[in-house]
Parts: C-alpha cells; structure tokens; sequence
C-alpha cells in the first residue's frame, strides 16, 4: 500500500474529497496549517480525484487533468511502487491534456475529450453536481405558484373539527395560525390523527371522544409533547417551527424537508407586505421534482444516467429477495393484519406508505398514512374498535369514502427517466417496484427517495 496525502492550499472555509477509490462518495478534508488535507493508503493503480471546496466542485490545475465523456474534470494520478526502494513512492502520470485556469470552479480552457468512462459512481457524481447547480441557481420562488390558495387552521379549533375540515378538503397536513402570536407556529397532518387514535384505544386519557369538539389543537399539541417527547419535552417546546424563505434555493429547500423528515415545509415572505400574514405557501417534494424534471428534459442527452435502469442506481428500499442493500426494511402488510399494527410500522420507520400484498407477497394496494382521514367521515372512528380493525377493513372505508385508486407501479428494469415522469405527475408520491408477471413487491420508491439520491 502507498501512504499518499492529498491537499487543498487554495483557500476556503470548508472542503471535502471524493476519488475513484472512495466510490465518489465525500470525505471530510481536516484544516492542517493553511491547508486542508485528507490521508489514503492506496493500492498502485491510476485514479482520479476531486475537490468540494464551499459547496462547488474543484481541481487542482497544478496536478495533471483529464475529462470524460460526461464533461466532468478530475484531477488524475498514477500510483506506483519503486523498484529497488524499500519505501513506496507516487508517482504522477504525464499528461498531454493541457492544463486548466480555475475561477470560481469556471472551466476558463477546453480541453480534449477523454475516452467514455463506465465508473458509475463517477456518472452518479457528474449527474448530482449538475442537478445540483439547476437547484442552486433556482430559489423556491420560482416554483411554487404565488396565486394559489392555501387553507390555514386556527390553533384554537377544536380538534374534532380540525380533522373534519382536513377530511373534507382532502388535505393531509395544514399550517396552524397562532393568533397571540401572530403568525404560523405548527402543522396539523394525519400523523397527529394517528397519534390521538392510538391513545383513545388504548384506553390512556389524552382526549376522551366527547372532548374532541371542545378540545382544542393546541391543547393537543401540547399534550402530545407530553406524552411523546420524552425527557426533552422543555427542548421540544422550544424548538422553532421549521420553514424557509421564498429567497432560499431549491436545494436548501430539499435539504430541509429531507434532513427534518417531514412532507412540506411553510414558506415564509422575506419581507412582510399589507396583508400581515407570513406564510406565502408550502414547498413539496413534488413541486420541486416537477421544476427539475422540466429541466432535465430540454436536454435529455445531456444526461445519459437516466437511460439507466433503476436495478443500477442506488435509490428506493429493495426487498431482501433482490440482493441489494437498503438501509432500511422494506414492510410490506397482508390484508388480514390488524391496522394498528400497519400504523405503527408507519409512525416508527417514520414512512408514508406500505405495500399491501397477498399470501405470495402480490401487490393488492398500498396503504399511505393519509388515508388514516377517511377515518374522519361520519365520525367512524368514534364507532370502531381500532384494535380489531384490519387493513382491509380500513381499504373497504376508503375505498367507500374516495373510491378506488390506482396503485402506482413500476419495473427493475424502469429507466430512471421513466421512474422520474411518474413522480413528477400530480398526485403520485411513489411507485412499488414489482415483477411484471407475478405483481411480486421488489421494492418501493418514494418521493423522498428520489429526490435524496438527486441531491446526494
């Protein structure tokens, strides 16, 4: 092995590394001095490395380069053992290719084209930085639509009528207006619907069913850190709500939704105009996976990774049975399994769906947490046992309340282009990966999913 240091003297506030060697997959760089460095024990071979320094991809023009057939530069080395010397040395190739002048990351040269690269880590690598710069330059603003209405809650409605509102609007989650405070300061989603079933079944007194009309949001909210939060109810109660600005970027924008593991986040006004009111809109994962698709459509060929097939690319949660690795378990649920139990799968794993399959694990439906409010109509759930409630059961009470639904399916052997026009279409927040014979769950890719592998 050949103990080989790699630097970073140009500058910054912060900088990682990714190599051929590591997958392209980052590592943090350490500060030493004025320079940032990262240590390897390498193997001889030739490999090819970057730099990530303040957020934008770098190379060092003092090392020799080279470019592949997707446009990416890397800087590039070959690694070797000295012949007749005890100690391993490196050693850089020659390089033809002419150097580069680096500005702000702008390429200020051309350069030759290289022979194809078939790293696909590299083609993951080149496909990221370039949807990362779409997301960059583009805020939330541009996205989501000014004109359009968004229902607002007042925190002092009972709960009861809270969810009966959110039942018939079709809504699974509305921001929660604080009148004290003037301003948006929750969420109220199926989630919570969930959460106040669970403790009126189960007998621990929260809010007995003829308080649900006098009983108000707030309250429960409060309630519910009593009860869920656990040693650090005091933290909890203080934590703020979590939003953006209609100024913040796209990929910050992703990042918040994805890192706080919630649907949608409220988008606040950088500035306050006459209404008084903060909240523009709510940013969503489909929102922001429809302005990318429109992007990555005027130039398809630009991107040769979405002709691959999704059995190739690292997104989505796979069954067991498919040999690659998920990291998390694919649940699935039979038609006779208690809902409670299919709830919980869905609270704890903190998922918004689960396939629901026969005896051969063939896909019947899915069942999706926001269909805990068809729960709501006629106040059923006043009149059921949710113990002895099965998912089917519960399907027959949606299917009766919206009518059946198609199940959104794809292949293995999708492309991700055609797995990224599907999420893109209104209404469909994921698609159960299945064998096209059988109907055999392979796996599922959710919104989510797709929008963390795009943005790395």
């Amino acid at each position: 092995m050949v103990h080989r240091r790699f630097s970073w003297p140009f500058g910054g506030q912060r900088a990682s590394f990714c190599g051929s060697f590591t997958g392209w997959r980052e590592c943090p760089m350490g500060l030493v001095g004025t320079e940032f460095q990262v240590v390897f024990d390498l193997p001889p071979g030739l490999y090819q490395y970057r730099f990530l320094v303040d957020g934008v991809w770098r190379c060092d023009d003092t090392k020799p380069i080279v470019r592949d057939e997707y446009g990416l530069i890397s800087n590039e080395m070959l690694v070797t053992l000295v012949e007749n010397n005890t100690h391993p040395a490196v050693q850089l190739e020659p390089s033809p290719i002419r150097r580069m002048n680096l500005d702000e990351g702008t390429i200020l040269t051309t350069m030759p084209p290289e022979p194809p690269s078939r790293n696909p880590g590299m083609q993951i690598a080149v496909f990221r930085h370039r949807v990362s710069e779409i997301l960059l330059h583009n805020t939330i603003y541009d996205v989501v639509p000014v004109s359009s209405k968004i229902a607002i809650l007042d925190a002092r409605l009972p709960v009861k009528q809270a969810f009966n509102i959110m039942h018939d609007e079709g809504l699974a989650l509305v921001p929660l207006w604080d009148d004290g405070q003037g301003t948006v300061t929750g969420m109220l989603t199926a989630s919570d619907f969930v959460l106040i079933l669970r403790k009126l079944q189960r007998n621990i007194r929260v809010l007995g069913h003829e308080e649900l009309e006098m009983h108000s949001v707030s309250a429960w909210k409060e309630a519910k850190l009593q009860y869920y939060g656990g040693a650090d109810v005091a933290g909890m109660q203080r934590r703020p709500l979590v939003h953006v600005k209609d100024s913040d970027n796209l990929r910050d924008v992703a990042l918040t939704i994805i890192q706080n593991e919630i649907s949608s986040v409220p988008i606040f006004k950088s500035s306050m105009d006459i209404s008084g009111i903060p909240l523009l809109n709510l940013a969503t994962l489909p929102g922001i996976l429809k302005f990318l698709c429109s992007k990555l459509q005027e130039q398809p060929e630009g991107y040769p990774i979405l002709r691959n097939q999704i059995s190739s690319i690292p997104i989505g949660t796979w069954s067991q049975h498919t040999g690659r690795a998920s990291t998390r378990q694919l649940r699935t649920s039979g038609l006779s399994a208690p809902l409670i139990t299919c709830l919980d799968f869905l609270l704890e794993d903190r998922i918004s769906s689960i396939p629901i399959v026969d005896d051969n694990g063939s896909l019947l439906d899915v069942y999706s947490l926001s269909d805990i409010m068809a729960l709501a109509e006629n106040d059923v759930y006043a009149c059921i046992e949710l113990e002895q409630l099965t998912v089917e059961n519960a399907l027959e009470l949606q299917y009766q309340v919206n009518g059946r639904r198609q199940c959104h399916t794809c292949l293995s052997t999708s492309t991700l282009l055609e797995v990224l026009d599907q999420l893109s279409v209104p209404g469909v927040r994921r698609l159960v990966v299945i064998e096209p014979m059988t109907r055999f769950v392979q796996g599922i890719i959710s919104l989510r999913d797709t929008i963390t592998f795009l943005v790395g």
